[in-house]
């Protein structure tokens, strides 16, 4: 599967980015995703992920503001992101992998094996 993310762009603290991810292929229903960032000089970080059920988990960073969510008969999972913070700042990755299990999920990026390009997204205070 390929994973287009898009969306990014410069935002004002306290405002709002949905961040839609696109997907090739006929399997999508069938993938775990998830979204992860980095920031200038520091390493790739969890963000949020999704089960092929609907099951997710936020990272406490940002556990309230953000939101992950699919639409398989679009091929597309979303991070919809409000009440930015400059430190929400980074290129932000979508990511998956095919699971067998309708509830598994993961904040691990080594378990995904495919990986969007990376959408930016900058907080100004």
């Amino acid at each position: 599967v390929q994973l287009q993310a898009s969306g990014g762009g410069s935002v004002q603290a306290g405002g709002s980015l949905r961040l839609p991810c696109a997907a090739s292929g006929r399997t999508f229903y069938a993938y775990v995703l998830g979204w992860f960032r980095q920031a200038p000089g520091k390493e790739r970080e969890f963000v949020a992920t999704i089960s092929r059920s609907g099951g997710t988990t936020y990272a406490d960073s940002v556990k309230g503001r953000f939101t992950i969510s699919r639409d398989n008969a679009k091929n597309t999972v979303y991070l919809q992101m409000n009440s930015l913070k400059p430190e929400d700042t980074a290129l932000y990755y979508c990511a998956g992998f095919y699971s067998g299990s309708a509830s598994y999920i993961a904040t691990s990026e080594g378990e995904y094996n495919y990986w969007g390009q990376g959408t930016q997204v900058t907080v100004s205070s």
